[in-house]
């Protein structure tokens, strides 16, 4: 076991990452689809780095993580990798590039592995995307997994509500995490379940469970840069700590350099050659 605090380390690896779980020190994870917040979210010390599908929704205004392309989440987690010094980085294999066809998944996550730059991958689903994850993992592509609400399956659920409340869907997630587990998965993200069951889950495997609206007994935890900034302001769930409100900073911002424009103020002497 390390004893160094993943302050102190130069690159963060899934083997660091399992030291982390194994002394209880918890797992800082954040979104980031570009270059300039990529260094800044770097930068401050968190040890994952998502390069998440919600591109599709925060950046490309989308109602749902679907319609984001494989070409455009290598862009994305190209544009994130060239920023990282320190951070663990993980990119969204999007839908319909892995489900069904493990052919696919591979050809899908070396691509990302190889075109990005990107330390891993991350899939939804368990028992049914199994042969998808093992065939990824035999390349080895370190693979991410994620149970609970799984955006990419939306129209299936026909709602964002919290998943695995009732007993037959809580024992299949149990039952999937240690699949994930036994494929060869370095960690699995929880989403939207009920805190006592993302417990269980965390205390019955081995490997880093991280949260997102799944309580505070899990190895870590993911936000929404766009969210827990204040960026966007219409998605407020309850698992949603907002640490700024940027929305109204760069407001504000605009209709200051708006009005400095519009008042001749901007650019003055000192500001011109």
């Amino acid at each position: 076991m390390s004893v160094h605090s993943s302050a102190n380390i130069k690159r963060i690896t899934t083997h660091i990452l399992q030291e982390m779980k194994e002394r209880g020190e918890k797992i800082s994870m954040l979104t980031a689809y570009d270059f300039s917040m990529a260094t800044i979210v770097d930068a401050a010390g968190i040890d994952i780095i998502l390069v998440g599908d919600s591109a599709s929704n925060v950046m490309a205004g989308h109602e749902t993580t679907l319609p984001i392309t494989l070409d455009q989440m290598i862009y994305h987690a190209s544009s994130v990798v060239r920023a990282v010094k320190r951070s663990f980085v993980v990119v969204d294999i999007p839908f319909g590039n892995y489900q069904g066809n493990s052919s696919e998944a591979l050809r899908s996550a070396i691509r990302i592995m190889k075109e990005s730059g990107a330390h891993a991958v991350k899939v939804e689903g368990g028992a049914e995307i199994k042969e998808s994850v093992s065939r990824i993992l035999s390349a080895g592509v370190p693979v991410m997994g994620h149970l609970g609400l799984t955006p990419q399956s939306i129209y299936k659920f026909g709602t964002y509500t919290v998943r695995a409340k009732e007993e037959a869907e809580a024992k299949k997630l149990l039952e999937d995490a240690k699949i994930l587990e036994e494929c060869g998965c370095f960690a699995i993200v929880l989403e939207k379940i009920p805190a006592s069951l993302a417990k269980k889950v965390a205390e019955s495997v081995q490997i880093p469970v991280i949260g997102i609206g799944a309580g505070p007994h899990v190895d870590g935890q993911v936000l929404v840069m766009h969210d827990m900034l204040g960026i966007t302001q219409e998605f407020k769930p309850r698992f949603l700590r907002q640490y700024a409100d940027l929305q109204q900073v760069m407001t504000d911002a605009f209709k200051n350099y708006i009005r400095d424009v519009k008042n001749k103020d901007f650019p003055n002497k000192s500001e011109s050659y």
